[in-house]
């Protein structure tokens, strides 16, 4: 697929995904599908719409002919508070600090086609985000006016699965990948960066790449069913305009992740859902690498560039250690053609104590979902309401940025999300 092709599959989202955040795990969707949302992203054992190829492949082989879109209104509060007295550059004036923009309109898409009795096609839209920050020019964040960072991805997903006689299934997806990055008021890390024109104020760049995911269904007895899902890392193009802010010259794949989970149906009406998700953000060196101690080797340099300084090949990052996050889920079907969901997540959020200062850009801090959701379907059971809310209770990570000065970053998150299915 050509660039110009997915820039005309992207606009779907253009508008939306600009500027965009999420529910987040670090930075990746706490879920994908208005359902799984529903349970705080769990249910890769548990197809029941096209989304499910986000997470597991393999799903689209039980969901059937059908399209599934949804629309949520997500709201973030970040913010960051300095304590103790300036003593370091560049500095920080001590207070607390909001982001600005504090409300997103968020699409995802999906549809699926059943071939014949084992196989299945379907495509879904999907997008990723979280790190984005606005800072106003009155705050003089950094010392240089307004500033923040802006990153929105979005992934082209044309999916196969294939399911067995015995009801397993195993399914693969293509990933096409966008992503959309914007960096502002970070001239005064300029000393520390290995091309100071290429940090920051140029703008919005773009960058494309693929990846693969792979999945699988196994049904273990009558009422537990195993799923799993690997998506790799995303390899993307360079950040041209920020190849003195990002590691490897402006490098910035899309970590890889992984999630296996049980879907238990403990009666006729009634299922428990249990997933594990592993994400390597470690694994990326722009989101991986310590600060730590190159921001002062780059700080005394005495060449002109350095594989440690910002856009090196070894640069600065934001030093985000790898995320485990467990997702527990329940599902009621009730008369009516109702259906009721609730769900909880919990994961360490990636962010060291000691990292804190690059990540007033990316407070990505969150560790607790709590969600509820719906379905009614109507029209004969060949169109479905979807319905999902998540809360995000506040966190915090608080660490030092200079001898005499410690700076804490606060999110907290709130999501609603409406969506329709068709069966066709």
């Amino acid at each position: 697929m050509t660039k110009s092709t997915l820039k005309s599959l992207a606009f779907f989202s253009a508008i939306a995904f600009s500027s965009a955040t999420f529910a987040t795990n670090g930075y990746l969707a706490h879920g994908y599908g208005i359902k799984s949302k529903g349970m705080a992203g769990a249910g890769v054992a548990l197809p029941q719409d096209a989304l499910i190829a986000a997470t597991n492949p393999a799903g689209i082989a039980f969901v059937g002919n059908r399209l599934d879109f949804g629309v949520s209104v997500f709201s973030p509060r970040r913010s960051y508070e300095v304590e103790g007295t300036p003593s370091a550059s560049p500095a920080l004036a001590p207070g607390k600090v909001d982001s600005d923009r504090e409300y997103f309109i968020i699409p995802e898409f999906g549809v699926t086609w059943q071939l014949d009795d084992h196989k299945a096609v379907g495509i879904t839209i999907t997008g990723n985000g979280g790190m984005n920050t606005k800072y106003a020019a009155s705050d003089n964040t950094f010392g240089g006016g307004a500033a923040g960072i802006d990153l929105a991805q979005l992934f082209i997903a044309p999916t196969f699965s294939y399911r067995f006689d015995n009801d397993a299934a195993i399914g693969v997806s293509a990933i096409l990948a966008y992503q959309g990055f914007e960096a502002k008021g970070l001239s005064a890390f300029g000393g520390l960066s290995n091309s100071a024109s290429d940090l920051t104020d140029n703008g919005h760049d773009s960058s494309y790449g693929a990846g693969i995911n792979l999945g699988f269904i196994l049904p273990v007895g009558s009422k537990v069913t195993l799923g799993g899902g690997y998506r790799s890392r995303i390899y993307m193009s360079e950040f041209d305009d920020y190849k003195g802010l990002f590691a490897e010259k402006g490098d910035f794949d899309i970590p890889a992740s992984a999630t296996i989970g049980l879907a238990w149906k403990t009666t006729e009406s009634l299922t428990v859902l249990l997933d594990v998700q592993k994400t390597w953000y470690s694994q990326v060196d722009a989101i991986g690498n310590s600060q730590n101690p190159a921001m002062g080797i780059c700080g005394t340099r005495v060449t002109p560039t350095s594989p440690s300084c910002l856009g090196g090949n070894n640069g600065l990052g934001f030093g985000w250690n790898d995320m485990t996050t467990v997702k527990l889920g329940v599902q009621y079907e009730a008369s009516n053609d109702w259906t009721w969901r609730a769900g909880y997540s919990h994961g360490n959020q990636p962010i060291p104590d000691s990292e804190v200062f690059f990540n007033i850009l990316a407070p990505g801090v969150m560790e607790e979902h709590f969600t509820v959701g719906f379905t009614k379907k109507y029209d004969g059971g060949r169109q479905e309401i979807n319905f999902a809310a998540m809360y995000a209770p506040e966190y915090s990570v608080k660490g030092a940025i200079s001898p005499t000065q410690t700076v804490e970053l606060e999110m907290k998150q709130y999501q609603l999300e409406l969506g329709w299915s068709f069966l066709f």
